[in-house]
C-alpha cells in the first residue's frame, strides 16, 4: 500500500484532497496542522479552506486516534504524523515547517513505506528529490490545456447541405460527419470540393441541428466582433439561456471587451439583469485587500485598473462627456459593481450579469465556489488566459477555469470559446508573438 504524505498547499488548494487516494495511507504531518490552524482566522479563501480542513478532520476524529489512524469512506487510512528527523541531511535540521513536513515523509520511507510527497510547491519538491523521496503534482484535477475543449470546430458539407441550411436557418446532423458534438458547439461548414460555400452554425442538441446564429453580428454597447471567435463568443454572451460561459485566449484577443459590452447591453439596455457585477481574484490568490493601502474602494480601482480602462473605453464608444463620471453613476444606482473575487463568498447572487476575470488565477475549488453563488435568472461569465497565472501554486493544466472547461462541456446551459486571434495593436500583436 503506498503512503501518500500532503503538503499544507495541497490541502488548501483542495480541501477534498484528504479523499483522494483511494485505498491508500494519507499522512497529515503535525506541521500541516499547525500551518492551518495559522490561517483559519483569515477571512479569505485560505483561511475558509483551512476551517473546512479542520471541520473535516475533527468528523474523522471521531472514528478514532488520527495519530494511529482512522479508516476514510472510500477505502484506505487516514493519520496525523509528529514530527521526525530521522535520514534528514544536517542543513535541513531547523525550524522551518517544510523542512519538517519533509522529515515526516523521510522518516516513513526509512520504516520501509512506500512514501510519495504530494505537493504544489515547485521548489519545496525539489528538495524532496533532492534528499531521495518520491514527489509528485497534486494531478487529481489537471487538464492538459494543449487538448482543451475549443468550443468550435470545421466539418465538411455538401454546397445542397450550405444552402439547404440558409434556406431552413437549420441543417440535421444525422447525415454529417460530426462525432461527439457538444452542446452549444459551433460549426463552421465548408464544402470538401472546394467551393466558396461556407457557414456558421451552432449546435443544439434537443432537435439534434446545426442552427443558424442569431446574436452573432449583434453590435452591444457599440462593439462590432472582429472575427469568427469574436462573432461566437457574442452568440453566448447575448443568448439568455447559455447561464454559464467561459472565453480563453491570450491578451488582446477581446474576451473582456466583448464580455463587458455584452453585459453593459444586457443590463442597462435589455434590462435582462438588474446589475452588472465584475470581479477579479486578488494575487496571489486568497489574500483580500488589507494589504493595499487606501479605503477598500480606492484599493479596488487599483487592482481593478484593467476593468476600468475597458470600461472608459466603452463609455467613450457610447460619446459620453464624462467617462468617470459615467461609470460612478452607475455605481451609485447600483447598475454596476466591481469586487474582489474574495468577497463574493457567502453571497447570493441573483438577476446578475456576473463577469469574473482572470479566473486562470482561480483554483477549481474557488470556482465552484463561486458558481455555487450564482442565483436564478444570472448569468455568469469567466474569461482569462491559461498560460498567464500568478498563482504560485498553480498552472495551466491545474486552474480552476480549464477545470470548469473540461468538466461543463457537453452541459446545455454551458458554452465556450477559445480565442487565438489577436485584435489589439500591430505592436501589441507583434509583442505578443516575438517576446
Amino acid at each position: 500500500m503506498k503512503t501518500f504524505v500532503l503538503d499544507t498547499n495541497v490541502v488548501i488548494h483542495d480541501p477534498e484532497a484528504l479523499f483522494a487516494f483511494e485505498g491508500a495511507r494519507v499522512v497529515i504531518p503535525l506541521p500541516v496542522i499547525e500551518e492551518l490552524d495559522t490561517f483559519k482566522r483569515s477571512n479569505d479563501e485560505r483561511g475558509r479552506a483551512a476551517r473546512m480542513v479542520a471541520r473535516t478532520l475533527d468528523r474523522l476524529r471521531q472514528k478514532g486516534r488520527l495519530t494511529e489512524g482512522v479508516p476514510l469512506p472510500h477505502g484506505g487510512t487516514l493519520r496525523v504524523e509528529m514530527v521526525h528527523s530521522d535520514g534528514l541531511p544536517a542543513q535541513f535540521l531547523s525550524s522551518s515547517k517544510d523542512n519538517m513536513i519533509l522529515g515526516v515523509a523521510q522518516y516513513l520511507k526509512t520504516k520501509k513505506e512506500t512514501v510519495i510527497f504530494i505537493s504544489k510547491d515547485i521548489n519545496l519538491r525539489i528538495k524532496a528529490e533532492a534528499i531521495g523521496l518520491d514527489t509528485q503534482d497534486y494531478e487529481k484535477e489537471k487538464v492538459n490545456v494543449d487538448d482543451l475543449y475549443g468550443g468550435f470546430r470545421e466539418a465538411s458539407g455538401s454546397k445542397e447541405d450550405i444552402d439547404l441550411f440558409y434556406k431552413e436557418k437549420r441543417l440535421s446532423v444525422d447525415n454529417l460527419d460530426l462525432p461527439d458534438l457538444k452542446a452549444n458547439e459551433f460549426v463552421i461548414l465548408k464544402d470538401p470540393a472546394g467551393g466558396s460555400s461556407s457557414a456558421l452554425s451552432r449546435f443544439d442538441p434537443d432537435s439534434r441541428s446545426l442552427l443558424a446564429l442569431t446574436k452573432a453580428d449583434a453590435s452591444p454597447w457599440g462593439i462590432k466582433p472582429l472575427n469568427m471567435e469574436q462573432r461566437f463568443a457574442l452568440e453566448l454572451l447575448l443568448r439568455k439561456e447559455v447561464q454559464l460561459v467561459t472565453l480563453v485566449g491570450v491578451p488582446g484577443s477581446g474576451k473582456t471587451l466583448l464580455s463587458l459590452a455584452a453585459g453593459l447591453e444586457q443590463v442597462l439596455n435589455e434590462h435582462a439583469y438588474r446589475k452588472l457585477l465584475i470581479a477579479r481574484p486578488v494575487v496571489p490568490v486568497g489574500h483580500d485587500l488589507g494589504y493595499l493601502p487606501g479605503t477598500k474602494q480606492e484599493k479596488l480601482n487599483t487592482w481593478m485598473g484593467a476593468i476600468y480602462d475597458n470600461l472608459e473605453f466603452l463609455m467613450d464608444r457610447q460619446h459620453r462627456e464624462d467617462t468617470d463620471l459615467d461609470t460612478q453613476m452607475l455605481l451609485e444606482e447600483g447598475k454596476l459593481e466591481v469586487e474582489a473575487v474574495t468577497y463574493l463568498r457567502g453571497r447570493s447572487l441573483p438577476g446578475q450579469y456576473i463577469l469574473i476575470d482572470d479566473a486562470q488565477n482561480l483554483t477549481p475549488h474557488e470556482i465552484k465556489t463561486i458558481i455555487s453563488r450564482v442565483g436564478r435568472n444570472s448569468k455568469i461569465v469567466l474569461t482569462g488566459d491559461p498560460y498567464q497565472i500568478d498563482n504560485y501554486y498553480l498552472d495551466s493544466a491545474s486552474n480552476g477555469l480549464t477545470n470548469l472547461v473540461e468538466r461543463f462541456k457537453g452541459q446545455h446551459l454551458f458554452g465556450h470559446v477559445k480565442f487565438s486571434k489577436i485584435e489589439r495593436s500591430p505592436l501589441a500583436a507583434l509583442a505578443a508573438e516575438l517576446l
